[in-house]
């Protein structure tokens, strides 16, 4: 009998053995929750080869996904190709500051999301700026740097009719900021604005963390201050400098890979700890001059893997 056992015990340990040989050696993760991508940064592989990118990243690890362009493909393809390639989309941007938000809700839900985003939220002169066959992208940003508290209140109820569409359709609505929402307006910034603004029940937060320490602020104290307000999360360096709260190309600050630039994360997902954020987002702003995106990819995904 002992002999059968321990028989039993050693083919069992060799059978552990060999599959642990040839299992795939995963990174570490922070919060123990899988990483995610932004598909914002790597657009240019989806312009040319939409499922073979979303192969791609599945191959190098990647299993959540955010999406904020479409390609001119529908909810439904997209969401069987994401099922496809092993991909869980939790969340979609607004992708077309021109579209009709239900529709825009009725997307996110046909994808499969369980949140819908939106960031700005712009005023109808800043809309303008961006109509037609050819953009201008700095006088819409321009437009968006000279918002006013009144265009910040303005956004919060947006935010708050944007909740309720998605509301009625099962889903989450998430306001996504960037570095202009850090002006100050006397003693209160344009973020603080929209926080106070609107219905905490229903109004929640994607903070990007890169773009809040671009501006001078602390990621952490947000998340400190606000754990159940703020559900998702983007994961960017921008390279030291300045503050600034300005998105006009001579003032923007210059994007980097994770771990060559601010802000430290460690302290971040320290403070996500004692929080409620669901997911999080590696995005990574072009251009991409020292590397492609999915190399840079790559160096973002495996500094996450180290923390």
């Amino acid at each position: 009998m002992q002999a059968t056992r321990r028989r039993f015990l050693s083919q069992a340990a060799t059978t552990i053995a060999a599959a642990a040989a040839i299992a795939p050696v995963l990174p570490a993760t922070p919060l123990k929750r899988p990483i995610g991508l932004q598909l914002y940064t790597v657009s240019d592989a989806l312009q040319k080869d939409f499922n073979g990118t979303l192969k791609k990243i599945s191959d190098m690890g990647i299993k959540e996904v955010e999406l904020a362009q479409t390609f001119g493909l529908s909810g439904h393809e997209i969401g069987t190709m994401f099922k496809d390639n092993g991909l869980n989309c939790r969340s979609v941007h607004m992708f077309d500051l021109d579209q009709k938000p239900g529709a825009f809700m009725d997307f996110a839900k046909e994808v499969g999301a369980k949140y819908a985003v939106t960031s700005f939220n712009p005023p109808g002169m800043a809309m303008s700026a961006m109509r037609g066959d050819h953009p201008d992208f700095e006088a819409f940003s321009q437009m968006l740097d000279n918002m006013t508290l009144d265009d910040y209140r303005r956004s919060a109820t947006v935010c708050n009719m944007y909740s309720e569409l998605a509301h009625n359709r099962e889903i989450v609505y998430a306001y996504h900021n960037h570095n202009i929402e850090f002006k100050k307006f006397g003693d209160i910034t344009g973020f603080e604005t929209l926080l106070s603004s609107t219905d905490p029940k229903m109004v929640k937060f994607e903070l990007d963390c890169g773009w809040v320490a671009a501006a001078g602020y602390d990621p952490a104290a947000f998340l400190k201050e606000y754990p159940e307000r703020i559900k998702l999360l983007h994961i960017k360096a921008f390279k030291p400098g300045p503050p600034t709260v300005s998105l006009q190309a001579a003032k923007k600050p210059q994007p980097t890979e994770l771990g060559r630039g601010k802000p430290d994360y460690k302290a971040i997902f320290a403070a996500v700890k004692h929080g409620a954020v669901e997911q999080y987002y590696i995005e990574q702003e072009p251009p991409f001059t020292d590397m492609t995106s999915f190399e840079a990819v790559k160096v973002d995904y495996d500094y996450l893997g180290g923390l």
